[in-house]
């Protein structure tokens, strides 16, 4: 209401000041409820209506139009116009409303999938940065989960096909299948091929409504009271190790095909060890982190950058990767971006 009697002021001062009788500005009142149709509410758009139908008929009796049938067009338009605003107001907090109890249920529910950062077991502290393609959206095609098993704490890292919405079906079946799996399976092996039968069983359903197939690409780690940490990658990117000396992606051998393309492989899967040391940092980033360019097409530099983050704390890791990926790519992002920052617990 002060935004709509301040625009009002000047309008009516200019017409008193205006000699010309062919140059008249209050017209120009009518349309300002559409101001507060368009931010404000109902109620504040009655005001604005009822303010114009008090301001423009008192200057026109201090300044009459040339004729009364003009006056009378004016009124009616102000009425007219005035009524729209309040009707349309009406219709868009109506509208607003439904798209944030939408919005809400979305959340709510793209929450139960992922659990939010950091997550503490009695082995491993996970942190990192999660930031889907899609700015709307809470999940994308990245997955990621912690579960403290009887056979110590199992981690899955995960970039489903595709990205944003339409890769949620096949995210939600393998976290699914994960978090079952990982307290009922003695071995990592075992957990991996519950997690190759869940997609395989999307993907199944998938062909039944018409969606399309998807695959996963994704790395499971196994970390019990061994200073050893088992490993089965199923063609993802593989882990950083970050300690005193140059860094460098872990080796874990054949990297294996995706979950979901098993058939594919002769091959059984296999799980590799490598050595992860009480106080010892891993980064496991998506294709998002390590394919991002900058606009003269460089990739994202990560071991470079990561070898003066082994003694920082992991939020501090996820913190600086995420400006410093940032300024590499000028802030565009063509892909969803995962970090996760895991430091195993004395």
């Amino acid at each position: 209401m002060a935004c709509v009697v301040a625009a009002t002021v000047p309008i009516v001062l200019l017409e008193l000041l205006i000699d010309d009788r062919t140059v008249r500005l209050i017209p120009l009142l009518i349309l300002l409820p559409a101001f507060p149709a368009a931010v404000g509410t109902v109620r504040q758009t009655v005001y604005a209506v009822a303010w114009v139908l008090i301001v423009v008929p008192a200057v026109l009796l201090y300044r009459p139009l040339p004729s009364s049938y003009d006056f009378a067009i004016v009124m009616v338009l102000a009425f007219v116009l005035g009524v729209l605003c309040v009707v349309t107001c009406r219709w868009r907090i109506r509208r607003e409303g439904e798209l944030l109890r939408v919005r809400s249920t979305a959340v709510a529910l793209q929450r139960q999938m992922l659990r939010s950062l950091p997550i503490l077991t009695d082995r491993v502290i996970v942190d990192g940065v999660y930031l889907p393609v899609e700015a709307d959206r809470l999940v994308g095609g990245d997955v990621y989960e912690v579960v403290a098993s009887p056979y110590g704490t199992r981690l899955l890292f995960g970039d489903v096909q595709g990205k944003g919405l339409p890769a949620i079906g096949a995210a939600f079946a393998l976290l699914g299948a994960f978090r079952e799996a990982a307290l009922r399976e003695p071995t990592l092996t075992a957990l991996v091929n519950d997690l190759e039968e869940a997609v395989v069983r999307h993907n199944a359903f998938a062909q039944q409504t018409g969606e399309p197939e998807r695959f996963v690409t994704a790395l499971i780690l196994g970390i019990d009271t061994s200073t050893a940490t088992q490993a089965v990658n199923c063609g993802h990117p593989p882990p950083y190790l970050l300690t005193s000396g140059p860094v460098a992606p872990v080796q874990l051998g054949d990297p294996g095909v995706p979950l979901g393309l098993g058939d594919l492989s002769p091959e059984p899967r296999t799980v590799a060890w490598f050595p992860f040391p009480p106080g010892a940092t891993l980064i496991s980033c998506s294709d998002g982190v390590t394919e991002a360019r900058s606009a003269t097409g460089a990739f994202y530099p990560l071991a470079e950058r990561m070898g003066a983050w082994a003694d920082i704390s992991p939020w501090e890791v996820a913190d600086r990767l995420t400006q410093d990926l940032n300024r590499h790519t000028a802030g565009e992002r063509r892909d969803d971006i995962t970090a996760l920052v895991v430091r195993r617990t004395n």
